[in-house]
């Protein structure tokens, strides 16, 4: 191996740890507890170490985002495809994707409520929100009957994030959650 491979993985190994350390800290105590102090303390690494790495929080922010993303395109892709049919599938995927938002508050909010520097809806959007989106689509898509898949994609997204956005704010009761749930999947698969 040599000196240069070894460097760029040892750079990508500090990469992943900043994430990691960004993530853990978020989840802990918010994104407002993210610093690049309070990260290179985490991390064991100096601010300038941070900086060669990302700009600065908002960098950071983005990269956690990305991340996250990929993690939900794993699950929401498990989810659909371990269903037996079209039904079954948008309604596990739905599932899938209230069940990571309360899991991963933070990441879920730092990934579709804080404002980051990612290009959304755009080709040229980093791969893993293309996938995170793409498996939405693919549940979607069995039910689209002629609408415009994108478009129809995108309006099944909006309702399951005013969904966990509402009952995490507590505007909508949590012991309702599984009902409304049905009833909006039912708008779909009708």
């Amino acid at each position: 191996m040599s000196i240069q491979s070894r460097k760029e993985r040892e750079r990508a190994e500090r990469e992943k740890l900043i994430i990691r350390a960004a993530r853990e800290l978020a989840e802990a105590e918010g994104w407002d507890a993210v610093t690049t102090r309070r990260l290179a303390e985490r991390v064991e690494y100096s601010q300038p170490v941070l900086y060669s790495h990302f700009k600065g929080k908002d960098a950071i922010m983005a990269a956690v985002a990305v991340e996250g993303c990929a993690d939900l395109a794993v699950e929401l892709r498990a989810a659909r495809t371990a269903a037996a049919d079209a039904h079954r599938a948008i309604a596990d995927v739905g599932a899938a994707y209230v069940a990571f938002a309360d899991r991963h508050p933070a990441l879920y909010d730092v990934m579709f409520n804080q404002i980051v520097a990612l290009p959304w809806a755009a080709p040229e959007a980093p791969p893993a929100l293309q996938a995170a989106f793409g498996e939405l689509a693919e549940a979607v898509r069995p039910h689209a009957r002629g609408d415009d898949l994108g478009a129809l994609t995108e309006t099944f997204w909006a309702g399951l994030h005013g969904l966990v956005t509402l009952m995490r704010g507590g505007r909508l009761p949590r012991e309702l959650h599984e009902r409304r749930l049905a009833l909006f999947l039912s708008r779909f698969t009708g």
